[in-house]
């Protein structure tokens, strides 16, 4: 038997401990059938040496523009490309935003629970296996749409969110951004029998630790590197929610950047978004926790525009994560310009001039030739003023909000998108400050254990060992979420 194949049935005998357990009430492993092509979701075949056995599914809208952006999705254990693709909501915004969307699988035939192999070094690492396999779908689907190589993104749930981490670290020259939901720090597990131990706690390793397993995957690479948003729900039992901490950890140390947010504000679906800016002040890692979410993809079924997906297994009720996710990544603003003439460039100076509790106002640089102006908030447009001044009203108090605006010529065209600045609406309060050993955090509520670690509530900031002899101080701002202040805390 050639090694190649043994390797692989031996991942396939051992597989039920690896991201496996979500099935772990099947009394039995069934094979997962390939995915059948469902409307437009189309396979392709021959789009290169396919290192990793997978197959490739893709879908497009119709009128698909050169240029556009390339998104890559990957499904979770014991799913196929088309239910990421029924369920995920993925062609909803490809229709509305315009970009492709590519679908890989992996089957039973490489894993008996067709999990991707995150934690197998011959598969999820550069130029190896399955990592290898993914990045010449990459380049197919460029070639094919003539795709815009700066704005490649990947996402994927449970273990395809954990191999979405690995190729991150492995290929940040391919990814601009990526979205890891429900998954695993890139790295954490290099052999089949850490890889549970991952799931239900992985190791209890400093920010700079977990920054060094990125840059220990593609040595010498010196940026830049992706924009990452972590999506994790708080009862999520299968990949405990430490994962995100770790995942936070190590993409804040990657970008340079503290574990304390810039910024944090209140989502539909008891979702608390916490930005961690970059040095010029744009978002670089974002965390989304999902209050009483166990493990799955957030989806929202609906027809708002920030409403999607269907509900399924390991398709959870709550908020649309697609929808916010392609917002970060900014592909609801598209390309700019119409494709026949320059485009207008972004205004600068953007500015907040001034905030309430339930209004900010805006200004900027004023555009030749534009004959109004796109003002988007948490990237969605509120409004197209022919001033160079807006001021956005209804507002909740004490909320951080992100605002960009472009230029608009008189066919309607859409220029560059300005630099992002947030506004924070006045709450009338500031947050109170706590200070006490973590035992007794714990016993107030504002801190809970894992593993024998004590966690913050709401930053899930590691605190240190759960007893009387380490201190910290919290402060809480909003109600109910808390992060370290030990260096000044200002109540």
């Amino acid at each position: 038997m050639r090694p190649s194949i043994l390797r692989r049935l031996l991942r396939s005998i051992a597989s039920t401990a690896v991201l496996g357990v979500v099935a772990a009430t099947l009394s039995t492993v069934t094979a997962v059938p390939p995915a059948a092509a469902a409307g437009g979701l189309q396979q392709v075949t021959g789009f290169g040496s396919n290192p990793g056995n997978l197959q490739m599914y893709e879908y497009a809208p119709a009128g698909l523009p050169t240029g556009a952006p390339l998104v890559i999705a990957l499904h979770g254990c014991t799913q196929t490309a088309n239910d990421y693709y029924t369920n995920a909501g993925w062609p909803k915004y490809a229709d509305l935003w315009k970009f492709a969307v590519v679908f890989p699988q992996t089957t039973s035939a490489n894993n008996s629970l067709s999990c991707f192999g995150w934690f197998d070094p011959a598969e999820d690492t550069r130029g190896k296996g399955e990592a290898a396999s993914i990045v010449q779908m990459v380049e197919h689907a460029k070639q094919q749409y003539g795709s815009d190589g700066r704005r490649v993104y990947v996402t994927g749930l449970s273990a395809g969110g954990a191999m979405t981490a690995d190729l991150l670290a492995a290929y940040p020259d391919v990814f601009a951004g990526g979205s890891v939901a429900s998954g695993l720090p890139a790295q954490c597990a290099t052999s089949q029998a850490a890889a549970s131990g991952c799931q239900t706690g992985p190791q209890k390793l400093t920010p700079a630790q977990w920054g060094d397993k990125v840059r220990g995957s593609y040595p010498g690479y010196s940026g830049p590197w992706p924009r990452v948003a972590i999506w994790q729900g708080t009862s999520d039992y299968t990949v405990y929610p430490a994962n995100a901490t770790a995942l936070r950890d190590q993409w804040t140390d990657v970008w340079g950047i503290g574990q304390t947010p810039s910024s944090t504000t209140t989502l539909p679906g008891n979702t608390t978004r916490s930005v961690y800016n970059d040095a010029s002040g744009q978002p670089a890692v974002e965390t989304y926790s999902i209050s009483g979410m166990g493990h799955g993809l957030a989806v929202s079924p609906g027809s708002g525009t920030d409403q999607c997906g269907r509900t399924a297994a390991y398709f959870l009720s709550s908020i649309c994560s697609t929808y916010h996710t392609g917002v970060f990544w900014g592909l609801d603003q598209g390309a700019p310009g119409d494709g026949g003439e320059d485009p207008l460039p972004a205004p600068s100076g953007l500015t907040v001039t001034g905030v309430t509790g339930t209004s900010a106002s805006l200004s900027w640089g004023a555009v030749a030739g534009a004959s109004s102006y796109a003002v988007y908030r948490d990237g969605s447009k509120v409004a197209q003023p022919a001033s160079t001044a807006f001021t956005d009203t209804g507002l909740s108090a004490g909320t951080a909000y992100r605002y960009t605006v472009a230029a608009v010529d008189a066919s309607g065209a859409v220029g560059g998108v300005s630099s992002q600045v947030t506004a924070t609406t006045t709450s009338g309060a500031t947050g109170a400050c706590y200070t006490a050993t973590n035992y007794a955090q714990v016993a107030a509520g504002r801190a809970h254990t894992t593993g024998g670690y004590v966690y913050a509530n709401g930053s899930e900031q590691n605190m240190g060992l759960y007893n009387v002899f380490v201190t910290h101080t919290l402060r809480e701002s909003p109600a109910g979420w808390f992060v370290i202040a030990d260096t000044g805390c200002t109540a």
